[in-house]
């Protein structure tokens, strides 16, 4: 799936929608529009023109003892500092004009992180109550941590005074994304990502209020994961050092729950499988044809019981993805003794993929999971699969308006658009790409439950990885976020904000690559971050 597509460069002359912002100044053209700094852009923001700033000993205070929200205020607090030295002479300043601290509501005592857990949020900056506080409001503490995200946007350390200021107060902002889904894949097969690098993208990934990290963990070329229950599978790894325990995999799942994000875990089958016959090779078809799993070994299904087992214990997200797709089933055909079960069975090789298929996603109900499969299943079969099955669209337009049609769920992610491997597509590509595109009827939109932006990992490892998905995911990041009305018809009307949401992410570390050029494009020329 990380194939590299060129796609058409399309740009629309449609005049960007007006944003209506509220309270005192209300925003009514795209260049006041341009005021606003937050990416993505929220449902609802007012402000205004006066200007507040952070006190030295500015602190948390909050009805909900939380300490991942204790922990997500120090690390919103250490990103606005940006290691900046703060010694302002704080007696020089208006008293009406500091805030002390940061004051937290959250409705829900329940920290379980889910699919389709509330993360609408109500920022107030001053409080109208407590005017020396900023006021956050939320129904569970992961809408706070979007809240968190959100304020962090406002603050600006200013050289000249030392101090951090909030421009453009009073703020009211309300805001609730508009899918419940939205993802980003890494694949630790055709490169191994180390642990502190995973880490770096979850925590990029929160910058941008993306909630599902969907981890390809093995393919074809290496199996780095440990399985306790089947030891030897990660002698497919590429060496003993890049590898994950059953730990570090729980650790993954930790940090990012931290973090507002879920961890979509998927073992794809019954192609892309090669690594898995390293340590056991009676999952190959044979020695000298090595893939797909062997359909007919009934090895095969214990194997992925013991793994979807194992998984159960780690991976508590609500779905787990199964694969499916580019399954090549030649190696059945041309192995007699599979050939014999075959005929044995009354199986041609597209009932065998079919067999397959649905007898891995009644191992995975059978764990507790809901399934992700790859389009191709449906395109097969959608029929026969699961009405637990949610369909991952990547291969081509239209496919998602027909799963919704049958009343199927679907994930969209297609490759023309939305593949951070092909270096070719721009943002502005990302930023457009609808996943309603045809679907009209409101009962079938509400079955698309988000998108996806897909960073294959043939071509990026740890030295290029985070240029490669950003500043582009941001843009499909706005897009699965804002209210429809909201976005811009044209991404020249958000070229500005989303530069700068660039420099943001490289002042908080994150090799963010400039928006002109191709994706990992490098600065053309001494300039200022903002104009690249």
């Amino acid at each position: 799936m990380g194939k590299m597509v060129v796609s058409e460069w399309l740009f629309y002359a449609v005049a960007v929608a007006a944003l209506v912002l509220g309270n005192a100044l209300a925003v009514s053209s795209a260049s006041e529009n341009s005021k606003v700094k937050i990416w993505p852009m929220p449902a609802s923001a007012s402000y205004g023109n006066a200007q507040l700033y952070l006190t030295n000993d500015f602190g948390l205070s909050s009805n909900h003892e939380s300490q991942a929200l204790k922990d997500a205020f120090d690390r919103m607090l250490a990103a606005i500092k940006l290691d900046h030295v703060i010694d302002a002479n704080f007696s020089a300043f208006s008293p009406s004009s500091l805030l002390r601290a940061l004051h937290i509501v959250v409705s829900s005592p329940n920290e379980q992180l889910q699919y389709g857990t509330d993360e609408s949020y109500k920022l107030m900056v001053p409080s109208p109550e407590k005017p020396g506080y900023a006021h956050l409001e939320a129904k569970t503490v992961y809408g706070a941590l979007h809240g968190l995200q959100t304020f962090s946007q406002l603050c600006y350390f200013s050289i000249t005074r030392r101090v951090l200021e909030v421009r453009m107060s009073p703020w009211t902002v309300i805001d609730q994304p508009r899918f419940p889904y939205r993802g980003l894949l890494i694949d630790t097969s055709r490169h191994y990502l180390p642990m502190t690098v995973i880490k770096k993208v979850i925590d990029s990934m929160s910058y941008a209020k993306l909630n599902v990290l969907h981890w390809h963990i093995v393919d074809t070329q290496s199996f780095p994961l440990e399985i306790p229950s089947y030891p030897k599978l990660w002698n497919g790894a590429y060496s003993p050092s890049e590898r994950y325990s059953a730990a570090d995999a729980a650790e993954v799942v930790s940090y990012a729950q931290e973090r507002g994000i879920n961890v979509l875990a998927e073992i794809d089958v019954p192609g892309h499988a090669l690594s898995w016959g390293v340590g056991y090779p009676s999952l190959w078809p044979s020695k000298d044809c090595q893939q797909p799993l062997d359909v007919s070994n009934e090895f095969t299904f214990k194997v992925l019981d013991g793994i979807l087992s194992d998984f159960s214990k780690i991976f508590n997200f609500k779905f787990v993805h199964l694969g499916g797709d580019e399954v090549d089933t030649t190696c059945w055909t041309t192995t007699p003794r599979i050939r014999k079960w075959l005929k044995r069975h009354r199986m041609n090789e597209s009932q065998a993929y079919q067999y397959f298929v649905l007898r891995a996603q009644n191992i995975a109900l059978s764990h507790g999971y809901e399934i992700v499969n790859w389009e191709e299943t449906f395109n097969n079969f959608g029929s026969k699969l699961s009405r637990k099955t949610v369909v991952h669209n990547w291969l081509g337009s239209g496919v998602a308006q027909r799963v919704v049609e049958s009343g199927l769920r679907c994930i969209v992610s297609n490759q023309d658009k939305w593949y951070l491997d092909h270096l070719d597509t721009p943002w502005q590509e990302f930023y457009i790409n609808e996943p309603l595109t045809n679907i009209s009827n409101s009962k079938q939109q509400e079955l698309v439950i988000g998108g996806e932006v897909c960073m294959w990992g043939e071509t990026i490892d740890g030295s290029d990885i985070e240029q490669t998905i950003w500043p582009r995911a941001a843009a499909a990041a706005e897009r699965l976020w804002t209210p429809y009305d909201k976005l811009a018809k044209n991404p020249r009307e958000v070229t500005g904000r989303l530069a700068h949401f660039r420099c943001l992410l490289n002042q908080r570390g994150v090799a963010a690559a400039p928006l002109a050029g191709s994706g990992r494009a490098a600065p053309f020329n001494p300039g200022s971050c903002y104009e690249q």
